[in-house]
C-alpha cells in the first residue's frame, strides 16, 4: 500500500484494492467494512487526527458519510455510509471522482463522465516541453473548449480513439510523439476506463446512449468539486474561493483569458499563488442542488403577494461563504409554514388582498364593517378589534396544511360540498349581548337642522383627532348650518358629556352634587335638549341644585374630552376641505372658497362697474340647485373705489357689512358731497392740523366728519336700501341733510381737538418718576381715542362721548398732581378689565353679533374711566365693574 506522499508517484492502476489508496478511500472502505477504528489499518505511517477528520469532512461534503448534527467529527467515532456512500464505495477511484460517476448516472452522462473521471485519475497525457510549446500548443488547440477543459478531455479521447482504430500500434505511437501526446498515459486511460466500465457494469449503472448535453456533464463533474469552486471579484481575474480562499485559474486554462463569472476546478495547486488547474464555467444554482446539506441559507422579512395569493420571502444561499444564490423569492411557506398560514389569513381572508372571488369573502367584510361601524357609533372596545376576531374565526375552520391561494382553493372545492356555509359568518359572531342593549336611536345617522339633513359617523380612536361623532357637511351649505344644538351631543353621549362637565366644577361645588351620575340623570330629566345653549341649561340646574352660583366660566365644553365635542369636516366633490371642532371658526377659515363655491353656482346674479343704481331691486338671498342641494348667497353691493359691484356672500353678516359700505360710495358717486365748508370750518383753528389732529390733512378730517354725517343719515333712514325706489329717496335727503350733518361733526371735532392738544400739552411736561405708569395709561387711552378714521368709525352720536373722555382725562390729571395712591388701584382695576376684553377680541369669531357686543364693551370701559378717574362729569347709564364683566362672560 503506498501512503499519502506516495500516492502522487503512483504506478498506473491495475486491480481495485491498488485503487483506494488515499486516506477519504481508507475512510470510505472502512466504513463499508464497519471498522470505525483506523489504527487498525496498515499504514506506512499512521495518519494523524486532523488528517482523519479531514477526510470525514470530504466523505461528509460528497454525501458520502451521515453528518454528525453539527459536532466535530472525530477519527475514532462510528460512521454510517449513506445510499450514495454505498455506491462510492464500489468504485475504485478517489472519492470525489466517485462521487462524479454516481451522479453522473442519475443525469444520463455516465459514459462522458467515466471518460473524464478517468482522466483526472492519471497524469495528464498531453505533454508540452518548453522548447517546442508553441508547437505542443498548436496541436493541443485542436481540442480546447472555451467554456471548459473537461470537454477537452472528450475531445482528446475520441481522436485517440479514432486514430487508434485507424492506424496500426506503431503508426499511432509515432502519431502520439508527432502531436506531443504521451501514449503510455493514454494507454493507462484507457485502461483505468475500462476497469471503471467494468465495475459499473457489475453495479448495473447504466450506460447511456447518444451525446449527454454539456450542463448534464458539468453537473455531474461539479457533485465531487464543491469545495473547488469560486465566483470572479469584480472584474478582476481573481476568484473568491470556499472558506475565504483566493485563487486565479491556471494560465493553461481556455479560460484565463476570459474567465466566466464562476468556475470550478479539478484541483487547486498552490505555487507562487493558488492555481485553479482544469477548469469549466458553472452555474452556481446547481450547488445548491448537489449540497442541500452543505448550503447556508438566510431570508428576509417575509411579504405579502396578492398576485401569487401567499406570503413571498427573499432567500439567499451561501456554499462555503460563496453567495450562490441572492435574494430569489419563495413561497414563505417553505421557511415556516405556521408564520406564512397566519399571514395568508390575515392578508388574503380577512383584509381581501387576494385575487380570488369566493363569495364568503365579500360577505365576511360586509359583516365585519357593520360590526365595526357599530364599535365607532356605541364606543365599544369589544368591537374595535374585529378584524382579530375575524381572523381567530378563520383560524378555527381552515386546516393547518392551508398557507396560500393555490392550496386554500385545493381544500375549499371539496370542503364547501361538504358544508357550503362553512367560512360563512353572522353578525352575531362578532358582537356580544352588551350591544343588543343599546339604542341605535341613541346614536342616530343624520343630524336635522331645518332643511338640513347632515350626515354623521362615529370614530373611535381614543386620543385621535377624529374621535367621537362626525358631522359631515357640505361646501355648499356651510353658511346654512348654525352651530346652535350641536353642543348638546347626540343622545348616546349627553350623559357622559353633562357628568364630564359636572365633574370639571370647582370642588366646593362638585361635593353638593354628588353622586354625579344621579345628577346628571336629574338634570337632564328637567332641561329640554336643544332649545338653549347646553352650558347655560347646564349652569341654570347646577346653581339649583348646589344651591350656590356657579363662578363665570366655569362650565365650557374646552374641559371635556374630545370625543365628548362633535367634529366637523367640510366636504366638497367627496374630498375633506376642513375639519375642527369649531364650526364658526371653520366657516370664517373657508369663507373664501365658500365664496367662489357659491358664486359659480350663482354666478348670474354678479355684476360689477356700477356708477349708478341700474339694478332694480337687490334680492337678499339667492338661490342655486347643486349635487342636490340648495346652495343660498347672500347678494350685496361692494364698494370697489371708483365703481360698486355686486358679490354674494356666504353669510349674513357679511352680506350686511359690505352692503354698508356698498351704498355709501354709491351716494358718494351719486351725490356731490362738497367738503369745502367742512374744511374752512376746521381751519378755524389754525394750529389744529400740527398738533393734536391724527389726520395727515385738514381734507382728510374733513371726509371722514362728512363720512360720518353720511352714516347719520342712513341710520335715520332705517339702514342700506335694496331697490332703486329706495336709493332715490335716500338720496334726496342726503342732498339735503348732508351739509348740515357734515358742519355739526367738524364743530364737535374741533372741540374734541382742542382738548387733545391740551393734553398733548400736560403730558409733554416734566413728571415724576412715580407718576410715569400713570402717564403711559393715559397717553395708551388718547391714542386709542383718536386715529385716523376715528370720526366714522365712532359716528356722529359717540363725538360728544369721546369729548367727555378727553375732559375725564383732564380732570385726572389734575388729580395726579397730587399723587393720590387711588389712581393707581383704579388703573390696575381698568387694565385688568382691559386685557381680558383684550382676549375676547384675539378670540372673537366672525360673527356681527358678536363684534357689535365686543364695541358695546369698549365702549363700557370708556365709561368705567369716567366713573372712576372724574366721577363728577357723570354717565349715561350706570356702569361697574361687574356689569363689564358679566357683559364678558357673556361672550364667552
Amino acid at each position: 500500500l503506498y501512503s499519502e506522499d506516495d500516492y502522487a508517484n503512483r504506478p498506473a492502476f491495475t486491480e481495485p484494492e491498488i485503487l483506494r489508496t488515499n486516506l477519504a478511500s481508507v475512510v470510505l472502505q472502512m466504513t463499508s467494512l464497519g471498522l470505525g477504528d483506523l489504527a487498525a489499518f496498515p499504514f506506512v505511517e499512521p495518519p494523524d487526527r486532523r488528517a482523519v477528520t479531514d477526510a470525514i469532512r470530504l466523505l461528509q461534503e460528497l454525501g458520502a458519510l451521515e453528518l454528525d448534527d453539527g459536532d466535530r467529527p472525530v477519527a475514532s467515532a462510528p460512521r454510517r455510509l449513506t445510499t450514495v456512500g454505498r455506491t462510492m464505495s464500489r468504485l475504485p477511484i478517489d472519492p470525489r471522482f466517485a462521487r462524479m460517476v454516481v451522479e453522473a448516472d442519475a443525469n444520463g452522462c455516465l459514459r462522458e463522465v467515466l471518460i473524464i473521471a478517468a482522466a483526472l485519475s492519471i497524469e495528464d497525457p498531453r505533454e508540452r516541453p518548453r522548447e517546442k510549446a508553441q508547437a505542443a500548443d498548436e496541436h493541443h488547440a485542436r481540442f480546447v473548449d472555451p467554456t471548459s477543459d473537461f470537454l477537452a478531455y472528450l475531445e482528446l479521447w475520441r481522436y485517440t480513439r479514432e486514430q487508434q482504430r485507424a492506424l496500426s500500434s506503431g503508426q499511432f505511437r509515432r502519431l502520439c510523439r508527432r502531436e506531443f501526446l504521451n501514449h503510455l498515459r493514454i494507454r493507462e486511460w484507457q485502461d483505468v476506463h475500462a476497469q471503471l466500465r467494468r465495475v459499473v457494469g457489475e453495479m448495473k449503472m447504466g450506460q447511456d446512449a447518444g451525446e449527454a448535453h454539456p450542463d448534464a456533464i458539468h453537473r455531474s463533474l461539479l457533485a465531487g468539486l464543491l469545495s473547488h469552486i469560486g465566483y470572479r471579484d469584480r472584474d478582476t481575474r481573481d476568484f473568491r474561493g470556499a472558506r475565504s480562499a483566493r485563487f486565479v485559474v491556471f494560465p493553461g486554462s481556455a479560460l484565463a483569458k476570459k474567465p466566466p463569472r464562476w468556475v470550478m476546478a479539478a484541483e487547486l495547486v498552490e505555487t507562487s499563488r493558488l492555481w485553479a488547474r482544469t477548469a469549466a464555467r458553472i452555474e452556481p444554482e446547481w450547488a445548491e442542488h448537489l449540497a442541500p446539506h452543505l448550503v447556508t441559507r438566510s431570508h428576509a422579512e417575509p411579504t405579502w403577494s396578492e398576485r401569487r395569493g401567499q406570503a413571498m420571502v427573499d432567500e439567499s444561499v451561501s456554499l462555503y461563504g460563496l453567495p450562490i444564490v441572492t435574494r430569489r423569492p419563495i413561497g414563505y411557506a417553505q421557511v415556516d409554514r405556521d408564520h406564512a398560514r397566519e399571514l395568508f389569513i390575515r392578508h388574503a381572508l380577512v383584509e381581501g388582498q387576494w385575487q380570488a372571488h369566493h363569495p364568503f369573502l365579500a360577505h365576511n367584510r360586509e359583516v365585519l364593517a357593520a360590526a365595526e361601524a357599530m364599535g365607532e357609533r356605541f364606543r365599544l372596545a369589544g368591537l374595535g378589534d374585529g378584524e382579530d376576531i375575524l381572523h381567530r374565526l378563520y383560524d378555527e375552520h381552515v386546516p393547518a396544511r392551508v398557507t396560500s391561494g393555490r392550496s386554500f382553493d385545493s381544500w375549499w372545492s371539496k370542503a364547501r360540498r361538504a358544508d357550503p356555509d362553512l367560512l360563512t359568518f353572522t353578525e352575531e359572531d362578532f358582537v356580544t349581548d352588551e350591544v343588543h342593549e343599546l339604542d341605535e336611536d341613541d346614536f342616530p345617522d343624520q343630524w336635522i337642522q331645518g332643511p338640513h339633513r347632515l350626515d354623521l359617523s362615529y370614530a373611535f380612536e381614543q386620543g385621535g383627532e377624529d374621535d367621537g361623532v362626525i358631522v359631515h357637511v357640505p361646501l355648499t351649505i356651510l353658511n346654512q348650518i348654525s352651530s346652535a344644538g350641536f353642543d348638546w351631543q347626540v343622545p348616546g353621549l349627553r350623559v357622559e358629556l353633562v357628568g364630564a362637565l359636572i365633574k370639571s366644577l370647582p370642588k366646593a361645588l362638585r361635593r353638593n352634587l354628588v353622586p354625579i351620575p344621579d345628577t346628571t340623570r336629574a338634570i337632564l330629566d328637567r332641561v329640554e335638549p336643544l332649545t338653549e345653549p347646553l352650558v347655560d341649561a347646564l349652569g341654570r340646574e347646577v346653581a339649583r341644585l348646589a344651591d350656590a352660583p356657579i363662578p363665570p366660566g366655569a362650565l365650557t365644553l374646552d374641559r371635556v374630552a374630545d370625543h365628548l365635542r362633535v367634529t366637523f369636516h367640510v366636504e366638497d366633490g367627496g374630498y375633506i376641505v376642513a375639519e375642527g371642532k369649531d364650526l364658526d371658526g371653520l366657516r370664517s377659515t373657508m369663507a373664501p372658497t365658500l365664496r367662489e363655491a357659491i358664486t359659480a353656482a350663482t354666478s348670474d346674479v354678479e355684476r360689477s362697474g356700477l356708477t349708478d343704481w341700474d339694478i332694480g331691486e337687490l334680492p337678499r338671498t339667492v338661490t342655486a340647485d347643486r349635487d342636490g342641494r340648495s346652495v343660498v348667497g347672500h347678494p350685496a353691493l361692494v364698494d370697489e373705489g371708483e365703481t360698486v359691484a355686486v358679490r354674494l356672500f356666504p353669510t349674513r353678516d357679511e352680506q350686511a357689512e359690505a352692503h354698508w359700505g356698498g351704498v355709501r360710495r354709491l351716494l358718494q358717486l351719486t351725490v356731490p358731497l362738497g367738503t369745502r365748508p367742512v374744511r374752512r370750518r376746521l381751519q378755524d383753528d389754525t394750529k389744529l392740523s400740527s398738533t393734536s389732529s391724527p389726520y395727515p390733512t385738514l381734507a382728510d378730517l374733513a371726509e371722514d366728519c362728512t363720512l360720518a354725517a353720511l352714516d347719520s343719515i342712513m341710520v335715520d333712514a332705517g339702514g342700506p336700501v335694496w331697490d332703486a325706489v329706495g336709493f332715490d329717496a335716500l338720496r334726496s335727503r342726503v342732498s339735503d341733510e348732508l351739509g348740515s350733518r357734515a358742519l355739526a361733526n367738524a364743530a364737535v371735532v374741533t372741540e374734541i381737538l382742542r382738548d387733545a392738544a391740551a393734553i398733548d400739552r400736560r403730558l409733554a411736561e416734566p413728571a415724576s418718576p412715580a407718576l410715569a405708569a400713570a402717564l403711559d395709561d393715559i397717553t395708551g387711552q388718547r391714542i386709542a381715542l383718536l386715529h385716523v378714521g376715528f370720526v366714522s368709525a365712532a359716528g356722529s352720536d359717540r363725538l360728544a362721548d369721546i369729548r367727555r373722555y378727553l375732559r375725564a382725562i383732564r380732570r385726572r390729571l389734575d388729580d395726579l398732581g397730587q399723587g393720590s395712591p387711588r389712581d393707581r388701584e383704579r388703573m390696575a382695576q381698568v387694565q385688568a378689565l382691559e386685557q381680558r376684553y383684550a382676549d375676547l377680541v384675539d378670540a372673537s369669531p366672525n360673527d356681527r353679533s358678536h363684534d357689535a357686543a365686543l364695541e358695546r364693551i369698549g365702549w363700557m370701559l370708556e365709561e368705567l374711566r369716567v366713573s372712576l378717574f372724574a366721577q363728577s362729569l357723570g354717565t349715561p347709564s350706570p356702569i361697574s365693574e361687574t356689569r363689564i364683566r358679566k357683559a364678558m362672560a357673556a361672550l364667552g
